[in-house]
């Protein structure tokens, strides 16, 4: 009965053990990264293409990276409410606590 016992619980480790690895491998690679890791994966797949080593790799690296790892991004609703406020209370002089009492009724009005 044991030894049933521990055979049952072995199969079910192995079997586990399988399917995860499985699953793990269906989801492709590219998913599993953020963008930073993905720039920096193809910049390097870039320089291996291109046979560069030394100061030319570092050199095409230090240009190949800042180039798309932070793109334009687009201001949120709130971040452009945010900016128009803001440039209104600096037309305005507006400073100290009225600035804050300023946003605050501004940031609700729009």
């Amino acid at each position: 009965m044991r030894n049933a016992f521990c055979c049952c619980a072995f199969a079910l480790l192995v079997t586990g053990s399988a399917l995860a690895a499985g699953h793990a491998s269906a989801v492709p690679s590219s998913v599993l990264r953020d963008p930073e890791q993905q720039k920096m994966t193809d910049c390097e797949q870039q320089a291996t293409m291109q046979s560069l080593k030394g100061e030319d790799r570092k050199k095409f690296m230090s240009q190949c990276l800042p180039a798309q790892v932070n793109p334009a991004k687009e201001l949120t609703p709130h971040q452009l409410k945010m900016q128009a406020c803001n440039q209104d209370a600096d037309k305005q002089d507006i400073t100290g606590d009225a600035r804050k009492t300023f946003m605050s009724k501004c940031l609700k009005k729009h």
